[in-house]
């Protein structure tokens, strides 16, 4: 991914879809207001992975416990965002 990939929700949700591999169909804001747990194959374990992947494409330390209490991707996007 690009260094520009956190810089848009579209980015952010590619970089899930492509470098987490998945959840399909994720695109548009609808798609970041579904809850986590009803997310195609997602768990804690990919939760742990997507904060890795934020920390290498940001290159900065997540909140891990923010990002734990976060209920959608649009929740952890907008984390990531405040870091910027």
């Amino acid at each position: 991914m690009s260094p520009d990939s956190l810089g848009t929700l579209d980015g952010f949700l590619r970089l899930v879809r492509d470098d987490l591999g998945l959840v399909t169909d994720l695109a548009g804001p609808e798609a970041a207001e579904c809850d986590l747990p009803d997310l195609p194959g997602w768990d804690s374990v990919n939760l742990l992975r997507l904060v890795t992947l934020l920390e290498q494409e940001s290159g900065r330390a997540m909140p891990v416990g923010r990002i734990l209490e976060a209920r959608t991707l649009g929740e952890i996007y907008a984390l990531v965002e405040d870091l910027r």
